[in-house]
């Protein structure tokens, strides 16, 4: 079974993980367009581009424990995924940014440095920044391997403020937000799990 599925995956190019990714941006723009946002459009898209954000920063954290414990390969995905979270997450903070605060740059500065939910998502994207720019062949050439492997663990990092920044923000406990910030710890726990060979 675990050898049919990635075989069928080896059939899937990156670019296809790409224009995937695409479509819940794509389902944004169509609300926009339709008028589909409710009564606070601006904050339902910086919500909806935070929460893929943070979907798919788990997903990349998946790839490594699903080949672990369960043979499927999704490794040559995880750049994808990946640079595709950076999107969505670039995204939100923009939105906040440009529509939200309208770049009213003294109640930003205010805004990072006295909320602590903003204080948290910003540590995260600030984490993803060096992620994104050497998410390439180029900078793995560049920095060797083994430098490159731990710079990527900042994503360890980089999710964690995630989560952490979605259960402030909603100055509550919702079960969505606990649910993301359970994932994230128990698949940085997988890591803690003593193994024959070492795996990124």
């Amino acid at each position: 079974m675990v050898q049919a599925i990635n075989a069928a995956m080896r059939r899937v190019t990156p670019l296809a993980v790409y224009l995937a990714g695409l479509l819940p941006f794509l389902w944004l723009v169509w609300l926009v367009v339709h008028g589909d946002l409710g009564a606070d459009p601006v904050k339902r898209v910086e919500h909806q581009l935070g929460e893929w954000g943070l979907k798919l920063i788990v997903a990349v954290l998946a790839v490594t424990p699903l080949r672990r414990f369960t043979g499927v390969n999704l490794i040559r995905y995880r750049r994808a995924i990946g640079l595709l979270a950076f999107a969505y997450i670039t995204l939100h903070l923009m939105t906040w940014l440009a529509l939200d605060i309208q770049f009213r740059w003294g109640e930003i500065w205010a805004d990072i440095v006295k909320r602590r939910y903003i204080t948290a998502g910003m540590l995260g994207f600030a984490l993803m920044v060096p992620l994104a720019i050497t998410s390439n062949n180029r900078s793995i050439r560049n920095l060797g391997p083994k430098t490159w492997q731990k710079l990527h663990r900042l994503t360890y990092f980089a999710a964690l403020a995630g989560a952490i920044h979605y259960i402030w923000l909603v100055k509550a406990w919702p079960i969505e937000p606990v649910i993301y910030l359970i994932l994230v710890i128990l698949l940085l726990a997988t890591r803690l799990i003593p193994q024959n060979r070492s795996r990124a």
